[in-house]
């Protein structure tokens, strides 16, 4: 059998899985596959030969077994290291469930999602050097940094310790001080320390420090946080390189020191957020808009940049939070890359449908606890029902309303979140979201009620719960590509949604803080200023340069709220809403007056209404407006103002006569003036003189 150009080997595990030949074969050729099927019943171990055979055909090999993935790696580097292997587990998420016996289409989905291409993930390196800082009070962070010193450049800071007797030989530094503020991440961590100060050698009975420094900075690669106290970070367990533990808990302190004490070298880290700050509407002119993903960032990673944010790939820990939030797309998750998970999606549902299956639940976990939570149903319960459908995330959080509406779109009749319960405080994002799409499916008239969240820890709770889940009919599933980004994603989702509709509103409205809907401008005191259209991120309020007008694209609009606060009147207002109309596409027309035309060239400028009442208000009422042409220069364009302004007797910029230039040839013509008039003056001076005249 072959999917997507990929051989696939299937095993029933010793027959422990029901699994039927012939009617999987038809599943999986409805849902794309080729070929015929051979079923295996001991792949690992006497049909080892099959996987042999296949991984030198030269294609891609997919095996439906995950639990002996490194005996199959391992076999093909030794017989083909050029060999492309994929696993995918049918087995505790199909096979092995009080339901077996329907879960063939279920079982040809989940082949045919993992025969689907995943785009690779980007990625960054870390690393560390070792370096590290044990911060505690007592003998336990002495006695932990000596048993770490033997991997790790350990050095021990104790805070306010007390009569603590002093190592026979000082292989590690110990130092005395409390931590008052810290930064950085794996590989570099920055510590400020107060009362610092290091251990003198002499100390008999107990240590005893030299004298204390305060405001000492000192970096390192690893802390191991024995302090007892609040954690120097927010969201500690998401902060690499960081380990909080209580000092009190000794399988907890060994399991810390065990994992601190591999921690040298590089590591590749993936960068999970791709952010493009032009979509980004955090911020314009110091004015705060969008502030949706710096409200939900578990780990403090983002912070204001200017008009957008910035997000620190290396303490970002991956919830993809803000992904999940952000209305623009602008953060993106990428783990995998582009658009894999919604190809994975699509191929899921669509395989489930054309291999016969109805009304799939899809239910949406992490690929560490929900993966176990998983397994322990299926080795010890029920298992899975044959309608649900398992779709691994790499987590939960980084769900949004694209995911959930193109989902409900694809034809999945409900969705279940199974939630890690440490992780209930970062839910309030994928929260939001849920409200979002439930509000949507109860005004398209699909009815409400078809996202869950589960957050059990007991395996048999959740399973009673998928049981119990009644069975919905799916929207009309819809095959369109998930082309362009959140927005146009989901987009695309809803008008699908809406177009088979029990309830076809035009306008759906939607709760506050939502991405979508339009603004209200109160016309009357609106003086067209367009300080909205300079704000607007998204080009959602446009303006025309030849005319007073202002425009509005409503499926630009993010609801950021940059238009409302910065307009100086406070005349706008945000609608959130949902427009299935044509109008949605079109700008509209908000505000719209005749221009004034200058009283002395006929220029338009300006607002009519505007200017008249500013000429209104200051007419004899200010002292720079006293006179007619005073305020006439109101009702003048730019360049008549100025033009009036240096005609005026009165004008305030009028100096004294400019003086005439003069040159050189001026004096030389002067002085040949003169030299002439005083030669003609002596010359009829001794004219007069002569005895001739005399």
């Amino acid at each position: 059998m072959e999917m997507r150009g990929k051989r696939v080997l299937v095993c029933n595990c010793e027959e422990t899985m029901p699994l039927d030949a012939g009617r999987l074969a038809k599943a999986c050729q409805a849902a794309g596959g080729t070929g015929e099927l051979e079923l295996n019943s001991q792949l690992c171990r006497a049909q080892l030969g099959n996987f042999q055979r296949a991984i030198l055909g030269g294609e891609p090999v997919l095996v439906a077994c995950t639990q002996e993935a490194p005996l199959f790696t391992e076999i093909a580097a030794e017989d083909n290291a050029a060999a492309e292997l994929g696993f995918v587990n049918i087995r505790e998420r199909a096979g092995w469930s009080a339901e077996a016996k329907g879960a063939t289409p279920k079982i040809a989905a989940l082949l045919a999602e993992a025969a689907q291409d995943v785009e690779p993930s980007p990625a960054m390196t870390l690393v560390s050097r070792g370096v590290c800082l044990v911060y505690g009070a007592d003998e336990r962070a002495v006695e932990a940094g000596a048993q770490l010193s033997s991997r790790l450049d350990v050095t021990v800071l104790l805070k306010r310790p007390g009569d603590i007797v002093p190592p026979r030989i000082m292989d590690v530094p110990i130092f005395q001080g409390t931590i008052t503020g810290a930064k950085g991440h794996l590989g570099a961590f920055g510590v400020t320390v107060d009362g610092y100060a290091p251990a003198a050698p002499s100390g008999r009975a107990a240590l005893t420090f030299e004298a204390p420094r305060n405001n000492a900075f000192s970096e390192c690669d690893l802390i191991l946080d024995m302090s007892g106290q609040a954690p120097l970070f927010p969201a500690p367990e998401k902060r690499d390189g960081y380990i909080s533990v209580d000092p009190d808990d000794p399988v907890a302190l060994q399991k810390a020191l065990y994992e601190l004490a591999d921690m040298v070298g590089e590591y590749e880290k993936p960068l999970y957020i791709r952010f493009d700050g032009d979509l980004c509407a955090h911020s314009r002119a110091r004015k705060t808009g969008c502030t949706r993903c710096l409200d939900v960032c578990p780990a403090s990673a983002i912070r204001p940049a200017g008009d957008t944010v910035e997000i620190d790939p290396h303490i970002c820990a991956g919830c993809g939070a803000c992904a999940s939030v952000c209305p623009t797309g602008a953060a993106t998750y990428q783990l995998p890359g582009g658009d894999s998970v919604f190809e994975r999606l699509r191929t899921l549902l669509d395989a489930f449908r054309k291999a016969g299956g109805e009304a799939p639940i899809l239910l949406v976990h992490d690929t560490r606890y929900g993966e176990d939570l998983v397994a322990l149903m299926a080795r010890s319960g029920r298992g899975l029902p044959a309608r649900v459908l398992p779709f691994a995330l790499n987590e939960t959080t980084q769900v949004g309303i694209d995911f959930l509406a193109v989902a409900l779109a694809y034809g999945a009749a409900q969705i279940c979140f199974l939630i890690d319960p440490k992780k209930r405080d970062e839910l309030s994002g994928l929260a939001g979201q849920i409200g979002l799409a439930e509000t949507a499916m109860e005004g398209l008239g699909h009815g409400g009620g078809r996202v869950h969240v589960l957050e059990d820890t007991d395996p048999e709770a959740v399973e009673a719960a998928l049981f119990a889940l009644k069975q919905s009919a799916a929207p009309q599933a819809g095959n369109f590509l998930p082309m362009g980004g959140k927005r146009t994603r989901t987009m695309l989702a809803l008008r699908h949604l809406h177009d088979h509709a029990p309830s076809k509103p035009d306008v759906l409205p939607l709760p506050a803080g939502a991405p979508f809907g339009s603004v209200g401008i109160d016309t009357a005191g609106c003086t067209l200023c367009l300080a909205c259209v300079g704000a607007c991120p998204t080009g959602a309020l446009v303006d025309d340069p030849d005319r007073p007008w202002l425009g509005f694209k409503e499926e630009a609009c993010v609801q950021c709220g940059l238009c409302r606060v910065t307009c100086p009147e406070s005349v706008i207002t945000l609608e959130p809403r949902f427009n299935f109309s044509a109008a949605a596409r079109d700008t509209v027309t908000k505000n719209e007056q005749q221009p004034f035309h200058c009283i002395r060239c006929g220029k338009p400028f300006g607002v009519e209404a505007t200017i008249e009442n500013i000429a209104e208000k200051l007419a004899g009422k200010n002292a720079m407006f006293a006179s007619r042409d005073q305020v006439e220069r109101i009702m003048m364009c730019e360049d008549c103002r100025v033009i009036a302004q240096f005609e005026s007797p009165d004008n305030p910029f009028q100096g004294a006569p400019r003086p005439i230039p003069r040159t050189t040839d001026d004096d030389l013509r002067e002085r040949d003036v003169e030299e002439a008039r005083a030669k003609l003056l002596a010359e009829r001076a001794g004219t007069n003189g002569t005895g001739e005249n005399g």
